[in-house]
Order: structure tokens, then sequence, then C-alpha cells
């Protein structure tokens, strides 16, 4: 297997939108999993479903929708043109979206469990020795849930690796912009370039091999 330049841009560039997207679901995915987890409401039920949502669609729908909410015509999208100067549609930013809506599922859920493992009694008992609640949430909160938060922020992150479907509607297939390893392999299967796409295909798979050891890892206590 030989990588040239053009491939090696394409991985950095697939890191690079993956990164960004894993911020994104890293602290709303968090934000989002903290309400859930205290509120019992209808809202936090619609939320919960809206959340969950992706796992349960075709991603091109979620694409869809990114184009016509961030499309310039649209009032988001005009607030958005404003901001960075131009449209994101068909960028590695909107690329980076599509990714994080996507896996903010799995992440989120991740989260959740990982929360349900602080007994109430033990923040109860913080409480009493006079912690507030940033100190709780510090000193009690995350220590107890570090595993899963890791683990699920490495779920994020390599699942936004993944991502295919929704990408290239709100995207696009650009070399350069927003063709991720995904894309660069379909462009290549299309294109009869099928050692290209096999370098890409080995890369791909030696990157999910790596996420699940190191979820597995991580799960098991053993780093």
């Amino acid at each position: 297997m030989s990588l040239g330049i053009l491939e090696i841009n394409i991985i950095l560039l697939s890191l690079k939108i993956a990164f960004f997207a894993t911020l994104i679901t890293t602290i709303l995915g968090f934000l989002i999993a903290l309400y859930l987890e205290k509120s019992q409401s209808w809202v936090s039920f619609l939320v919960d479903i809206l959340v969950s949502l992706p796992l349960l669609m075709p991603p091109v729908i979620i694409g869809y929708a990114l184009l016509w909410i961030f499309s310039p015509l649209s009032p988001i999208g005009k607030i958005v043109e404003s901001i960075f100067g131009n449209s994101i549609i068909f960028t590695w930013i909107a690329a980076s979206l599509a990714a994080a809506i996507v896996s903010l599922p799995l992440v989120v859920n991740m989260f959740r469990v990982s929360l349900l493992n602080v007994e109430p009694e033990l923040k109860n008992s913080a409480k009493t020795l006079g912690l507030n609640n940033i100190q709780i949430f510090l000193f009690i909160i995350i220590p107890v849930t570090k595993r899963g938060l890791l683990a699920g922020i490495m779920l994020g992150f390599f699942r936004s690796l993944a991502e295919f479907g929704a990408t290239i509607i709100v995207a696009g297939n650009i070399p350069g912009i927003s063709q991720t390893l995904p894309l660069a392999i379909f462009t290549r299967i299309s294109s009869g370039d099928d050692l290209g796409a096999l370098n890409l295909i080995i890369i791909s798979v030696t990157l999910g091999i790596i996420s699940i050891t190191i979820n597995k890892l991580i799960l098991s206590k053993k780093v």
C-alpha cells in the first residue's frame, strides 16, 4: 500500500472534520445528557426524541435538512453567511456539522449511561460537606464518569470519520474542501480505481479497529 500527497490530504481533512464534529458533540452532548439525566418533563421527552432521531433516519435526510437550514436563502443561512462572509454549504464546516448531528445520539447515550453511575447519595454527601455544584462536578461527577465520557468522545470521533450520507448532501464531494475518507473511497470505486479505493479502505478499516480497541480498553479500565 502506497500513499501519495492526495491521499494524505484526504486523511488530514477527514481528521480535521471529525475533530471539530467531536468538539461540537462533546460540549452539546454533555449538556444534553446532564439535562436529560436531571429532568423528567415532557420537554426533556421531546429533546430525547429529537436527539435520537438521527439514529433512525437515513443520513441523507439529515443532510437535506442542513442544506435547507443553512441555505443562503434561509434566515439562518443569511445570519451564518454574514458571520463567515460566505455560505458554509459545500465546505468542511458543513461536513463537520453533518458528522456532529449524525454522531450526537451515540455520544449522548454514552454520556447518559456514564452519568447514571454517579450515585445520588454521593452527591448528597458532598453537599452536606459544603461542596458547591461546581466542586461536585469537578471532583465527583468527572472522576466517576471519566471513562464513559472518554469512550463516548472516542466513539463520536470515529463515527464522524465514517460519515457519508449527510456529508455528501450538505458539503458535497469536493477534493481538498469536503472530500472525506468515505467520499474518496466512493469516488474511486465509481471511477474504477480499485487500487486507490483499496488503499483508502485499508486505512478506514485500520481506523475502525483502532476505534474499537481503544473503546474496549477504556471501558475495561486497562488504560
